[in-house]
């Protein structure tokens, strides 16, 4: 099977509008939760989220394409345009015949899906939609824009896991080049979700943080006092690519994709499996498929999306698996500045392990207050701290409402 490799990178995110400001803001926990400004949340339960600041659509499309696409689609396409140009990919080193796109969200266009209905109840029963109703509501169309807008031929969908959705995303798009159906493919996702109808449906699921006397550190995973995440909203994409490919037109490696996981809890909708039995297989099934022993892994970005259960959850997965090894595993959680992504947090969370990899540096989990005596504290957490360690090996986790659970597992690049 071919080996393959990160050649592009890109983000669009509350720390960060492009993957240098993004590391910067993760690597100096930047806290990127504040009050809702995209509608008047008076009447919520949750009044904060951790929004993309100063995004002009603008300065990325022109005022037809905005139109055309919904908030979420649009942090897809930035994320996307960034790493494909960070790859350096052109019709003139690579056949675009063989380039494939799986761009993904959780939910997709929900907040043009809720105005347009709300506009049409407003009025007097006569249809008028929009012409891009279904356009900008369907979570598919970020990988065909992708495609128009370079002429990328090769295979072009998107896969829906809730918040593995990215992940799952990056996983079908290391199969089709470790097994010859694509050259490189563009993978990523991203979520828009900061509406009356997602901040309203999450809080009807008693999933939210309720922290609104102190919203900045209410996404804090692992902490004694969690009490449920916060929304986020942005993206991420990566150029994954065939390595022989990538050598041969002189790219830059950021790192190798080895092994990927995937699982399904068979337990619950919304809630984990509280042994963390489908996280475990996930986990063993990554590194069964890199063909590596799980002494050699020294990081994991975990999930740890600040909820009771689901932290707690994947702890116990992580003890499971590695055992004593465990406490070798520096972990940490980016969510906590970040907020949840939702169905973009994946590939967000993918590129901070790629670059943790590069640069030998570990981004805190911020808000850590109170340990919690379920959460066994001699674990090696990066609270409130970046921390310095080479790392050669790091998972990423991603799991999704479903019990719908993924792993990918990187390595540092060595010719």
């Amino acid at each position: 099977m071919n080996r393959v490799v990160v050649t592009g990178l890109g983000a669009i995110t509350p720390v960060g509008n492009n993957v240098k400001d993004f590391w910067k803001g993760l690597t100096e926990g930047k806290n990127g939760v504040g009050p809702i400004t995209r509608f008047d949340s008076t009447k919520y339960k949750t009044h904060f989220a951790a929004e993309v600041k100063g995004y002009d659509p603008l300065e990325y499309f022109d005022r037809k394409d905005v139109r055309k696409y919904d908030l979420y689609a649009q942090f897809a396409l930035v994320a996307a345009q960034q790493a494909v140009e960070s790859s350096h990919l052109t019709p003139i080193n690579t056949d675009f015949d063989e380039v494939g796109v799986v761009l993904t969200a959780g939910i997709g266009g929900v907040t043009h899906f809720f105005n347009e209905v709300m506009e049409h109840a407003k009025g007097d029963g006569v249809p008028r939609f929009s012409p891009y109703y279904i356009p900008k509501m369907i979570l598919n169309i970020p990988a065909g824009v992708i495609s128009i807008k370079y002429g990328f031929r090769g295979p072009n969908f998107a896969t829906v896991s809730a918040c593995a959705s990215s992940s799952h995303a990056i996983i079908a798009g290391y199969d089709l080049i470790r097994y010859g159906k694509a050259v490189a493919v563009v993978a990523g996702g991203a979520e828009a979700g900061i509406c009356e109808a997602g901040i309203g449906g999450f809080n009807a699921m008693h999933a939210l943080s309720l922290r609104n006397d102190d919203p900045t550190t209410a996404s804090r995973p692992f902490d004694k006092s969690r009490d449920g995440f916060v929304m986020g909203e942005g993206g991420g994409c990566v150029v994954l690519e065939d390595l022989d490919h990538a050598l041969k037109r002189g790219a830059d490696i950021y790192a190798e994709l080895v092994g990927v996981g995937m699982s399904g809890d068979a337990y619950h909708i919304t809630a984990p499996h509280p042994e963390g039995y489908g996280a475990c297989l996930s986990m063993e099934r990554a590194l069964k498929d890199a063909e590596v022993d799980r002494s050699v892994i020294e990081h994991i970005n975990t999930h740890g999306t600040s909820t009771p259960q689901g932290d707690l959850a994947e702890i116990v997965a992580i003890k499971k698996v590695f055992g004593d090894g465990a406490y070798d595993i520096t972990l940490n959680s980016t969510k906590s500045m970040t907020g949840h992504l939702l169905g973009g947090t994946g590939a967000v969370e993918a590129i901070a392990t790629v670059l943790a990899l590069r640069d030998g540096l570990i981004p805190p989990t911020i808000n850590h207050f109170e340990d919690d005596p379920q959460i066994d504290p001699q674990l090696d957490f990066t609270f409130n701290k970046a921390r310095q360690r080479d790392i050669q090996y790091a998972m990423s986790n991603a799991f999704g409402f479903g019990g719908q659970n993924t792993t990918l597992l990187f390595k540092k690049y060595t010719f």
